[in-house]
């Protein structure tokens, strides 16, 4: 006989102690010895199957069919629910005006997890469902060369991308207020002024930020040649990689000056280009009123959105991370934000 999986021989041996003290049968301690024997090992088992040898030898008891008329049961009460729960992924597409837009990942019941989870923890009237990912069949990678402008419009979170090209002095008051609020951004940095600051930055890495591509000296990236947008590009992706010791995977075109060329060029290097949704204009030194108005009028599911380590962007930066969790967004970095993976919030393990 196969070995039975753990948590079946353990309701087993459970429930047959309890028989053996309200009668001393020599055929329930012969069976007991073996669910012993059988737990010993029952590790080592794969996942529980209803139809698997194993389960339907411990069906040829009388106790043994009732349980295994229970799991079927439950069973199809996991399946009538699943039904309910399933959300169909969703493929990553070209739109006419946001270009790429990331796919995001559908959510389903394991119904065998779920049947197993159940059965061990025995609570009376409720079923335990683990839930797993279902990844879409097309994503960002199939669909050629394309800029990003905004993450997945179902999925419930945003990103900040913080460019930084020139200016120290307001960054360790956005860096405060990102701890204070525990977010995570994205800073895009210029490679002249990184290679000038690598200790600054590796304190924004050490914090947990991602650090990405802004080109190497902030040029219009449609004017250059293909040779200078592949040196632009590269030489700031040397920086990361020697200096920070980052792997990348995106970069974002100073002033979002770019052409097909500046894309195809990107995505020979294996980075993403990516723009932004909403700008906070921060370098027009606006009230900071003004910006956190624009975002609490604008922000939505996916959204990226621009600002600069400038006065304006600093103060008004605790008010706009506020008023995004207001609207029940998760922030993330863009990696994050334009993976398919489902926000933390959706995916739980358990319900």
């Amino acid at each position: 006989m196969k070995h039975v999986h753990v948590q079946v021989v353990v309701m087993t041996c459970l429930f047959i102690s309890v028989m053996l003290l309200l009668q001393n049968s020599d055929s329930l301690k012969s069976f007991v010895r073996h669910a012993e024997q059988q737990s010993a090992h029952a590790a080592e088992s794969g996942p529980f199957h209803l139809d698997s040898p194993s389960t339907a030898a411990a069906a040829n008891t009388e106790w043994g069919r009732r349980q295994h008329d229970r799991a079927v049961q439950l069973q199809e009460q996991i399946r009538q629910e699943a039904e309910k729960r399933r959300i169909a992924p969703v493929n990553a597409r070209l739109d006419k005006v946001w270009k790429a837009i990331p796919g995001y990942n559908g959510v389903e019941v394991d119904v065998e997890k779920s049947l197993a989870l159940t059965l061990e923890k025995q609570t009376p009237g409720q079923l335990h469902l683990i839930m797993k990912e279902i990844p879409p069949a097309i994503n960002l990678e199939q669909l050629g060369s394309h800029p990003i402008y905004k993450g997945n419009p179902a999925k419930p979170m945003v990103s900040l991308m913080i460019n930084v090209a020139w200016g120290n002095e307001y960054l360790p008051k956005i860096l405060s207020v990102l701890e204070k609020e525990n977010v995570h951004a994205t800073f895009f940095f210029d490679g002249s002024w990184l290679k000038k600051n690598i200790p600054t930055a590796q304190d924004i890495k050490n914090k947990g930020h991602e650090m990405s591509n802004h080109a190497y000296s902030h040029k219009n990236m449609s004017t250059l040649s293909r040779d200078q947008t592949y040196s632009e590009i590269f030489k700031t992706q040397q920086l990361l990689d020697k200096e920070l010791g980052v792997n990348n995977g995106l970069f974002a075109p100073p002033s979002g000056d770019f052409n097909q060329t500046t894309v195809d060029i990107a995505r020979e290097l294996k980075l993403k280009t990516i723009l932004w949704t909403l700008d906070t204009l921060d370098w027009q030194k606006p009230a900071p009123a003004t910006i956190v108005r624009k975002i609490e009028m604008r922000v939505e599911p996916g959204s990226l959105i621009l600002m600069h380590p400038t006065a304006s962007s600093s103060e008004a930066l605790e008010s706009m991370i506020q008023a995004i969790k207001r609207k029940g967004l998760s922030l993330g970095t863009v990696s994050e934000l334009i993976s398919t993976n489902r926000v933390p919030e959706v995916e739980s393990a358990e319900q």
